[in-house]
């Protein structure tokens, strides 16, 4: 039992060696230990800070950053859509210059079509004219061979030219 009874010495020695330790650790080594803890405790808040802040910067730059891709996209937008005006203005423009030709050459062609035409008449009348020409010479001389024909054509035609 001896082992588990401490006797009145140990325990004074063991009170003497604390309080000594005690004594020597708060002389020396408690103010550089406080010390380095409150220099650690300063330096965790004061980044706690810079990341705030960090945080902070990096939301404005993203807000910054939002607005500039919602700028660039109503700026893409509204260049897409004067492209798209400009091509549909291109289109409607050659369309008219593709429809002003088309009539302008529909015009021309259908003016040589008629002077074609007018051409071809004029040349079927004297072709008709040269013959019926030809055709009242030969009954002429046929029928005017001999002079009581002769005579009672120019009856018949007086004839015509009193009723008429």
């Amino acid at each position: 039992m001896q082992i588990v009874t401490p006797e009145f010495g140990l325990i004074f020695w063991q009170l003497v060696i604390f309080l000594t330790v005690l004594f020597l650790l708060a002389k020396f080594a408690w103010k550089p230990i406080l010390l380095s803890l409150k220099e650690r405790e300063d330096s965790i808040e004061s980044a706690l800070r810079m990341a705030d802040q960090a945080k902070l910067e990096m939301q404005q730059l993203k807000a910054g950053n939002e607005k500039l891709l919602t700028d660039a996209r109503i700026e893409r937008d509204k260049m897409m859509q004067e492209a798209s005006q400009m091509a549909n203005q291109l289109v409607e423009t050659a369309k008219n210059k593709a429809t002003e030709e088309g009539s302008r050459m529909i015009m021309q062609a259908r003016e040589a079509i008629q002077n074609e035409k007018n051409a071809a008449l004029t040349e079927v009348k004297n072709t008709a004219a040269k013959l019926s020409i030809d055709i009242a010479e030969r009954i002429l001389r046929r029928e005017l061979a001999d002079s009581s024909s002769q005579q009672q054509l120019v009856d018949s035609y007086l004839k015509d030219v009193k009723l008429n």
